[in-house]
């Protein structure tokens, strides 16, 4: 089941921590990994979103 949703207020950084199902890894090879940070770069883009940090468990 999924979490509720979480309270959006503008201009208050959030702490965000994407898992695979299980807890296996998301990333299969470097290549998802690297289509994964392109996507990641263009959403930013798009949305007008900050990332402030980024921290892969390799």
């Amino acid at each position: 089941m999924a979490r509720l949703s979480r309270i959006d207020l503008p201009g208050v950084p959030q702490h965000i921590v994407q898992r695979g199902n299980n807890r296996l890894p998301c990333f299969l090879d470097d290549g998802d990994r690297l289509r994964y940070l392109h996507l990641l770069k263009a959403a930013l883009h798009t949305s007008g979103c900050q990332l402030h940090a980024y921290c892969a468990d390799g």
